[in-house]
């Protein structure tokens, strides 16, 4: 971490933790990135046991340098700006999260009810960096999240790989119709949902998508040539016709099936 975002991670998280009710604050990998980089923000996730101040007693909190000051309406989110640097807060309840993490590790029979938003937010809850700790409870749920039972994969696993082949059959009709727009959909969707279902197979957390190319083609688990055929599904080359797309997609979801 660079000195200056060092300094700006030690100040909100000395202003954050005081609030009563904070029981944990982690720090996005996104702030791993070099101040230059477009991909830089610092991204805290602020786990509450009690209500969140109001949104002018946050402001009045935060100092006088921050700029561009925006809020949710539902208290859940502040965004801002200091000098350059983006700043994100994204404040959550304990107690929900402890109920979506005893869905998905002992009441299997209600995981419809997080299976369609997906693992990004337990990639956040596992991968965050702990910037402010008052208790054992993110190293608990960090323990949950860890050994989550085999069916939990199996049911994540079978959502995504049933969404890759519907937006593989879209994929082929926008191909023999020659609809660039719906072609062009179905291809992020299909891409999306394979690589989905291979972190399911490898049981790992989905990450933000700006990771999923180099985590995915790092993954141990993986179809013979998935990483190839992965770039030349990318190619956005004129060599690159919705025909050889669509053959391209069919035989990397053959692959995955028949993991």
């Amino acid at each position: 971490m660079k000195y200056k975002t060092k300094l700006l991670v030690d100040r909100f998280a000395g202003i954050i933790s005081q609030w009563p009710g904070v029981e944990c604050i982690t720090l996005n990998e996104a702030a791993m990135q070099d101040t230059l980089d477009p991909y830089f923000a610092l991204i805290f996730d602020v786990f509450f046991s009690a209500p969140v101040p109001d949104v002018k007693d946050r402001f009045d909190f935060f100092g006088d340098d921050i700029i561009a000051f925006e809020s949710s309406g539902m208290n859940e989110k502040d965004r801002f700006l200091i000098g350059d640097n983006p700043v994100r807060l994204e404040y959550k309840f304990t107690g929900k999260v402890e109920e979506l993490v005893s869905i998905a590790d002992s009441r299997l029979d209600s995981l419809w009810l997080i299976k369609d938003s997906g693992t990004y937010g337990f990639y956040r809850l596992e991968k965050g960096e702990i910037i402010f700790s008052r208790s054992q409870w993110i190293n608990n749920i960090r323990r949950r999240l860890k050994n989550l039972p085999d069916p939990f994969w199996v049911t994540m696993r079978g959502a995504s790989q049933s969404k890759m082949e519907h937006f593989l059959s879209d994929l082929g009709a926008a191909f023999f119709q020659g609809d660039e727009f719906h072609y062009l959909l179905a291809s992020a969707g299909f891409i999306k949902m394979a690589c989905l279902v291979l972190f399911c197979i490898n049981r790992r957390f989905e990450p933000s998508h700006r990771a999923y190319y180099n985590q995915v083609t790092e993954l141990p688990v993986l179809p013979v040539s998935f990483a190839a055929q992965l770039e030349n599904f990318l190619d956005s080359g004129p060599e690159m016709t919705m025909e050889r797309r669509f053959n391209l997609a069919k035989l990397i979801a053959k692959g995955i099936v028949a993991l």
